[in-house]
C-alpha cells in the first residue's frame, strides 16, 4: 500500500526558466539510469526476496520508495524549469511570453529544433515532464535487471547507482543555476547512499561469489589471456594473488593461441593457480545448491500462502518465516 505525501523529500527550487537544462534533465526522469528505472528494478526485485530474505525485501522497497520520490523532484524541477511555456504555448494567437521566456526569435527557432528531435517534451506535452530520456526515446521496462538471485541483483544495483551518480555528476556542469545545483547533489549524494547499502547488504551473504550458486571450472577461473598485440599492461588483474584467497593466484597465458593448440581447445587443461579440485567444485556447487533452495523452500509455508497477516501495531515478517523478537 503506498500513501503519497505531498512534501517533496528534498525542496527542490529553480532561481528561473531553463528550457534547455530541462530537456538533458529527462535523463533522470526516463532515462536508462535515471529514477523510473532505479524505482522499478528495485520494486520488481524485491518481490522474489520477499519470503525468503525478508530483510532484503525491506531494504528494496524502502530505496525503491525513496527513487519514486527522486523521480518526484526530478519531474517537479523539470516542470519549474520550463516555467511559462506551457501557458505561451496554449496563447494560439499572442506568442510574446513564449518568445520572451526562449529569448526571442531565436529562442523560439531553438524551440521548434528541440520539437524536431524531442516532440513528446515540446509538443505533445506541453512542457511537462515526459517518459523519456534527453533525446526523446521512451523509457521502457527492459531497462530493469531483475535475475530473482541477491548476489546478482544487488551487484546489478551498485552499478545502476554508480551511473545515476555519474549522470548527476556530468548534469551539474550544464546548469548555473544554485538552486538547480542543490537539489542535483542531493540526489547525487542519495545515489552514494544507496551504493553503500546494497554493498553493505551483499556483504551479509555467504558465500557470494561467484554471483549465482554454480562455481566456475577451476581449469579456468584463474586464467587471464593476453588476447592483444603490442605491449602489455600487467597489474593485480592479472598478475600475482589479486583479487584471489591467500594461496591462489592469476595464471597468465602470454600466448593463447599455442596454449589452445597445445590443450585441444582447451580439453585438456590442468587446473592452475589454485588448489580446487574439479570433484571439491562439485561439492561446493551441491551444498550450496541446497543451502540456497532450502532457504527459499523453508520460508514457504505449506497450503495458503500469505503475502501481508495484517497485525496493527506489530512489525509482520513474511508469511512462513519466523518471527522476531517475541512475535507470535
Amino acid at each position: 500500500m503506498f500513501c503519497h505525501v505531498k512534501e517533496l523529500q528534498f525542496d527542490a527550487r529553480v532561481s528561473g526558466p531553463d528550457p534547455h537544462f530541462a530537456t538533458l534533465l529527462l535523463e533522470q526522469f526516463g532515462g536508462s539510469n535515471g529514477e523510473l528505472k532505479a524505482a522499478m528494478q528495485y520494486f520488481v526485485q524485491a518481490f522474489a526476496a520477499r519470503q525468503p530474505y525478508p530483510d532484503k525485501y525491506d531494504m528494496l522497497m524502502d530505496i525503491a520508495t525513496e527513487e519514486f520520490s527522486h523521480l518526484e523532484i526530478v519531474g517537479a524541477t523539470i516542470t519549474m524549469l520550463m516555467g511559462s511555456t506551457n501557458a505561451g504555448l496554449k496563447d494560439a494567437v499572442e506568442r510574446s511570453d513564449l518568445m520572451k521566456l526562449l529569448g526571442g526569435k531565436g529562442g523560439k527557432e531553438e524551440l521548434a529544433h528541440q520539437a524536431y528531435v524531442n516532440p513528446e517534451f515540446c509538443v505533445l506535452s506541453g512542457g511537462g515532464p515526459v517518459l523519456t530520456n534527453s533525446a526523446g526515446f521512451p523509457w521502457t521496462g527492459a531497462y530493469v535487471n531483475a535475475n530473482g538471485d541477491l548476489t546478482v541483483d544487488l551487484r546489478s544495483n551498485i552499478g545502476a547507482e554508480s551511473r545515476a551518480k555519474i549522470v548527476y555528476e556530468y548534469l551539474l556542469q550544464f546548469t548555473q543555476d544554485p538552486l538547480v545545483q542543490d537539489t542535483l547533489r542531493f540526489l547525487m549524494t542519495r545515489e552514494i547512499a544507496h551504493f553503500k547499502m546494497f554493498a553493505a547488504a551483499l556483504d551479509t551473504i555467504e558465500p557470494n561469489f561467484p554471483p549465482g550458486v554454480l562455481q566456475g571450472d577451476p581449469r579456468f577461473t584463474h586464467k587471464y589471456f593476453n588476447m592483444s598485440s603490442g605491449a602489455s599492461s600487467r597489474g593485480p588483474w592479472n598478475q600475482g594473488q589479486g583479487p584471489w584467497a591467500k594461496g591462489e593466484n592469476w595464471v597468465y597465458v602470454e600466448d593463447p593461441l599455442k596454449d589452445v593448440l597445445a590443450t585441444k581447445g582447451e580439453k585438456q587443461a590442468r587446473v592452475e593457480g589454485t588448489n580446487r579440485t574439479e570433484d571439491q567444485v562439485e561439492k561446493l556447487d551441491r551444498d550450496l545448491s541446497k543451502k540456497r533452495s532450502d532457504e527459499v523452500k523453508g520460508a514457504l509455508p505449506k497450503g495458503e500462502n500469505r503475502w501481508s497477516t495484517y497485525n496493527p501495531g506489530k512489525e509482520q515478517p513474511a508469511q512462513g518465516v519466523p518471527a522476531r523478537n517475541g512475535e507470535k
